[in-house]
């Protein structure tokens, strides 16, 4: 990786995300991590669609998620992604979520993609130029969707 520093993405917990304790139900952190993934995949690639249009696609196949502290209704959560281990097939992606305002490390996840050819849903080596991509990540872009 070129640079160290992570891509960071900003959003807010919303009250349907919370459960009877008042917290963000644990199971919503997939829907954490897939948003932030989203916007990280977005930058990194220029679009979503520009991996598609080479007849390639990602499929989770392992997703860990470790709680360090609660989120709670309306508390903006930043996520810090940079890549992990980039194989030859696949590639694991590790995020830190803290509170935004207080810097309270709330959770951490790794979540590891197979590389696939849509067109035959088989896995393929990544590509020397998404390998490279991933490689450099994207270091200190911030993107924001929680309005602060």
């Amino acid at each position: 990786m070129t640079d160290n520093t992570p891509f960071h993405f900003r959003f807010r917990v919303r009250y349907g995300e919370c459960d009877a304790q008042g917290v963000a139900f644990n199971a919503r952190y997939a829907d954490f991590v897939d948003i932030s993934v989203n916007e990280y995949i977005r930058t990194v690639f220029g679009s979503y669609q520009q991996l598609l249009d080479q007849d390639l696609d990602i499929q989770v196949v392992s997703l860990t998620v470790n709680w360090k502290a609660p989120a709670r209704f309306d508390d903006v959560l930043e996520a810090r992604i940079k890549a992990g281990r980039i194989g030859n097939t696949s590639f694991t992606l590790h995020l830190e979520f803290y509170r935004y305002g207080d810097e309270q490390f709330v959770a951490d996840a790794d979540i590891t993609y197979v590389m696939i050819q849509s067109s035959s849903m088989t896995k393929v080596a990544i590509p020397g130029p998404i390998r490279d991509l991933l490689d450099e990540g994207a270091p200190g872009v911030l993107i924001s969707h929680a309005g602060e």
